[in-house]
């Protein structure tokens, strides 16, 4: 095993891992022969522990990223400093585990146990001495389910984790960072939350009064006090609206009349999958986590929505207008983002997708038809773009950080290429 602690990290096979897997376990059992698993500034990316039982294990400073940790039992272990990003730890057990500046940016935790883990600041310099180091790092991980009740976490950043039904009772969250996360319905009682950021979080179904007077900024926040209009206050049922708006929009306008839903919170429908709202206007309207999957929405406007967490594979954007709407975490995989066309003056002119200065952080584009697009100044750290059609989009004044761009069609884009993450 490898102990060294050098300036170039090693890297281990996954048969001499199993091997330190095996000599661990007759540790644990107390058997001749074991050994307690040691592993400092190790390489491990893309092999698995999965399902392995690595108690009280040391794996400090070690690289683990796209590993396969599921279900691994890594009760009372030390991963101080370690980075887990990308990795699967669906239902892991970190009970009591020494976590302090380890990053676990985009990994899935749903169903984690860290009841009690240390989650506060940490480092191991290129020498092996402990630093301050980083705050840890949750940052677009899917924490949905997991216990964290107990934890050490002040500081932390869980900015635009997944955390729907989080049990995060009594843990120490001062200062932590959860801008755009979804806390839908989490267990806050008790925790210490004073001087956390807040910001465009989505708190419906949390006892919020168990965090008002905390010093917590919930500026833009989302709770059971502001989710926007009822569909109760409509003046007709939306099925009739709906069937008004068809009428609207197959004549022209000259029967039925336009569907306006800016400002209602829709999410009581759940979902809205292949329903047909060409044209639709929805300014500020509220959508999140509904199965809107095929959609019609094409040259609807839907500036300032809030999609966040939706499904929307396949949905039909096509010229809609979609200015500082949110879409972070969405599925919009194989969704239509195109231009369409009409003719002026013997011309075709081109009416292309309006998507300046929307938070598209982490959504999942993949085959989606971009093609003119326009994302001026708007956020898609994070998002996947493989295999998009991408070709004439416009990412002036984008954040384009770690968005993924494989095999995307980029001809005539308008983009800085220096950041790009294609991997």
């Amino acid at each position: 095993m490898q102990s060294q602690l050098d300036d170039t990290m090693k890297s281990l096979t996954q048969e001499a891992l199993d091997e330190i897997v095996l000599l661990h376990r007759r540790f644990i059992e107390g058997r001749n022969g074991g050994r307690r698993a040691i592993l400092k500034r190790v390489d491990l990316s893309g092999l698995s522990l999965r399902e392995k039982d690595l108690r009280q294990a040391d794996f400090s400073g070690c690289r683990m990223q796209n590993m396969d940790l599921s279900a691994t039992n890594f009760r009372e272990a030390s991963l101080y400093a370690c980075d887990l990003s990308y990795s699967n730890l669906n239902k892991t057990c970190f009970v009591r585990a020494d976590l302090r500046g380890s990053r676990i940016e985009s990994a899935d935790l749903a169903g984690a146990n860290l009841e009690r883990a240390d989650l506060r600041a940490g480092g191991l310099a290129s020498d092996g001495a402990y630093s301050r180091g980083q705050d840890v790092n949750f940052r677009g991980a899917n924490l949905a389910g997991a216990r964290l009740s107990g934890t050490l976490a002040n500081n932390a950043d869980f900015s635009d984790a997944i955390m729907a039904k989080t049990n995060l009772t009594g843990a120490d969250l001062r200062n932590a960072k959860f801008e755009g996360a979804d806390l839908t319905e989490a267990d806050v009682k008790g925790a210490q939350l004073m001087g956390a950021n807040m910001r465009s979080t989505i708190l419906t179904g949390v006892m919020i009064d168990d965090i008002r007077n905390s010093g917590v900024d919930l500026t833009d926040s989302i709770t059971d006090e502001n989710v926007g209009t009822s569909l109760e206050e409509l003046d007709q049922p939306l099925v009739r609206l709906i069937k008004d708006h068809r009428a609207w929009v197959a004549s022209v306008g000259r029967e039925g009349r336009q569907l306006d839903l800016s400002g209602y919170d829709l999410r009581i429908l759940l979902s809205l999958a292949a329903e047909k709202l060409t044209a639709l206007k929805a300014i500020g309207a509220r959508w999140c986590g509904m199965d809107l999957t095929d959609i019609q929405l094409q040259s609807s406007v839907l500036d300032e929505s809030d999609f966040r967490s939706c499904f929307l594979r396949g949905a039909d954007f096509r010229a809609a207008s979609l200015k500082r709407a949110r879409f972070s975490h969405a599925d919009l995989r194989s969704a239509d983002f195109s231009p369409l066309f009409y003719e002026q003056d013997g011309q075709r002119i081109a009416t292309p997708c309006d998507l300046e200065g929307a938070n598209m952080r982490y959504a999942n584009f993949s085959g989606a038809r971009l093609k003119k697009a326009n994302f001026r100044d708007a956020d898609v750290a994070y998002a996947d773009f493989s295999g998009c059609d991408l070709s004439g989009a416009d990412f002036t004044g984008a954040n384009i950080k770690s968005a993924i761009f494989k095999n995307s069609v980029l001809d005539q884009t308008v983009i800085t290429l220096d950041e790009l993450r294609d991997e």
